[in-house]
C-alpha cells in the first residue's frame, strides 16, 4: 500500500510540474533574447491600471461591422509575426527599464502633426482639415527597412487629431525604424497617442491603449522580406456608440485583424470627433542635425514599385462611412524637397480608387532644421 501510495505520490508531482512548464510555454513568446510577450489576462492588463480608466469597461468588439475596400491591394508574402496567446488573454510586450526610459525620451520628441513647427523633423505625405468633423481613416502602405543610427527615427503613419486652445490630442499607427527606441535597426508596427494634460505614450510601454487581439499586438517587428510587396493596411476609426478609437488592420483575402482600442477616457478634446485626419512620411533628424532615410530611401520615381507608396486611401466622414480620399481636399506637405520627395500616384485604368502618392528620400546632411 504504501507503495501505491508513492507511486501516486511520484505520478501527480510529475504531472503538476508538467503543467506548470506547459504554462509557462504558453503565458509568454520569447522571438529573442530582448523581445518577450506576455500573454496577459485581458482584464488584468496593465492600460487598464490607468487612472482614467478606473472604471473603464473593456469592450471586445467595434460596434461598427468589418469592412472592405472595393478594390483592395494585395501583399505578396505575409506581413505579421502572430503570438497566439490562450483565449481569454492577450500579448504585451515585456518592458525593460530602459526600453520605458526611451520611449519617454521619444515621446517628448515625438512629431505633433497638428503643428508647423517641429525641429528636427521632415515630413512627406496629405492632409485633410476643415471639411470634418471625421472620425477615421484607413490607408495601404508599403512598409521598408532602412539604415538608421540610434538617435534617429524614421516612419511612415496615419493619424486622426485636434487642437485646441494650445491644447492637442492625436493618434498614430504604422510602421518605424527606431534604434534606440525598440533596441534594433528592425521595421516596427507601432501606436502612439497624445491626450488629456499632455500625457502621450508608445505602444503598451504606459496605461492607455487597450489590447483585444489575442494573436497581434499593436506593436509588433515586421518578418525579414523574402522576396516580393512588405505592406501594412491600418485604420483608426471611432466607434459610433462608445467614442472609443479603434485600430484595425484590414487584408485582401483574410479576417481583418481587430487589434484594440485607445479609449476616449484618454482624451479631453476628441471624445466625439477629430478636425484632421493625413497620412505621412517622417523623419527625426540626430542632434548633430544628420537626418535619416525616409520611405525605402530613395527619392520617388515614375516606376512606382521602385518607390514608397500609399494607396487606397479612405477617409471616415460624419455619418462614420468610409469614403474615398477623392472626396476630400487633401493638402500635399512636403517641408523639404531637397532630401525628400512626394509625387502624385497614377490612376489605375480599371480602379476608381487613386494610387495616392509616391515619397521618401535619403536624408543627409544637408537637410535643415
Amino acid at each position: 500500500m504504501n507503495l501505491f501510495f508513492k507511486l501516486v505520490t511520484f505520478i501527480f508531482l510529475v504531472s503538476v510540474v508538467q503543467s506548470i512548464e506547459s504554462d509557462r510555454n504558453v503565458k509568454s513568446f520569447k522571438l529573442n533574447e530582448k523581445i518577450i510577450y506576455d500573454c496577459v489576462d485581458i482584464y488584468k492588463q496593465p492600460s487598464l491600471s490607468h487612472p482614467l480608466l478606473k472604471n473603464h469597461k473593456i469592450q471586445m468588439e467595434p460596434s461598427f461591422s468589418s469592412w472592405k475596400p472595393k478594390r483592395q491591394t494585395k501583399n505578396k508574402i505575409e506581413n505579421r509575426i502572430s503570438i497566439n496567446c490562450p483565449n481569454g488573454t492577450v500579448p504585451i510586450l515585456r518592458n525593460t527599464k530602459e526600453y520605458i526610459a526611451n520611449a519617454k525620451y521619444w515621446a517628448e520628441k515625438h512629431f505633433n502633426p497638428l503643428t508647423e513647427d517641429s525641429p528636427g523633423t521632415h515630413i512627406a505625405g496629405v492632409r485633410s482639415q476643415h471639411e470634418g468633423p471625421y472620425h477615421g481613416l484607413a490607408a495601404w502602405m508599403s512598409v521598408h527597412d532602412l539604415n538608421i543610427s540610434r538617435d534617429q527615427a524614421s516612419y511612415a503613419n496615419i493619424y486622426v487629431g485636434s487642437g485646441y486652445n494650445k491644447k492637442t490630442n492625436f493618434i498614430q499607427t504604422g510602421w518605424m525604424v527606431n534604434p534606440s527606441l525598440f533596441d534594433d535597426g528592425r521595421t516596427w508596427s507601432y501606436g502612439f497617442w497624445k491626450g488629456a494634460n499632455g500625457a502621450g505614450c508608445y505602444n503598451t510601454i504606459c496605461p492607455g491603449f487597450i489590447q483585444v487581439s489575442t494573436t497581434d499586438p499593436l506593436s509588433v517587428p515586421f518578418p525579414y522580406p523574402r522576396k516580393g510587396d512588405r505592406a501594412v493596411n491600418p485604420s483608426i476609426s471611432q466607434d459610433y456608440a462608445t467614442g472609443h478609437w479603434w485600430t484595425i488592420l484590414v487584408r485582401a483575402t483574410k479576417k481583418d485583424i481587430k487589434i484594440g482600442y485607445w479609449p476616449k477616457e484618454l482624451f479631453d478634446i476628441i471624445g466625439r470627433s477629430v478636425d484632421m485626419v493625413g497620412v505621412t512620411g517622417v523623419v527625426q533628424a540626430s542632434p548633430s542635425g544628420i537626418s535619416p532615410p525616409m520611405g525605402n530611401g530613395h527619392l520617388p520615381t515614375q516606376k512606382e514599385d521602385e518607390s514608397a507608396r500609399v494607396k487606397n486611401l479612405l477617409i471616415v466622414d460624419t455619418k462614420y462611412n468610409f469614403m474615398p480620399s477623392r472626396n476630400y481636399k487633401l493638402e500635399k506637405l512636403l517641408d523639404n524637397n531637397k532630401c525628400y520627395g512626394l509625387k502624385d500616384g497614377k490612376k489605375p485604368i480599371f480602379a476608381k480608387e487613386y494610387n495616392l502618392f509616391t515619397y521618401g528620400g535619403p536624408g543627409g546632411d544637408s537637410c535643415g532644421i
